[in-house]
């Protein structure tokens, strides 16, 4: 019985589809005015070193500690290569690695 009912409702009108209007395509309206250049377009060296006075103090810590952090990596990867003999950093025999 409670099968039946639900096949008997009907879309409420709250549910029905309305066809909506078609919306034409237009084209965008002309820029007036230029468009304005962008900060950092082409400035020398000396402008971008100027540019570093805007860095707020807060972040000087943080890049300090980014540059160790670098560094340190960089000097452990290098000394890993050149020091380690059991490293070996190009194939010994190609035809048996297919095999």
């Amino acid at each position: 019985m409670i099968a039946t009912r639900v096949l008997r409702m009907q879309p409420t009108h709250a549910l029905r589809l309305q066809p909506t209007a078609m919306l034409g395509m237009r084209a965008t309206k002309p820029m007036f005015r230029p468009v304005p250049k962008e900060e950092h377009s082409a400035h020398t060296i000396s402008q971008r070193i100027r540019q570093l006075k805007k860095v707020p103090p807060e972040l000087i810590p943080l890049g300090v500690v980014l540059a160790v952090a670098l560094a340190a990596g960089c000097y452990s990867l290098i000394n890993k290569l050149f020091s380690d003999k059991t490293l070996r950093l190009t194939r010994s025999n190609r035809s048996e690695t297919f095999r």
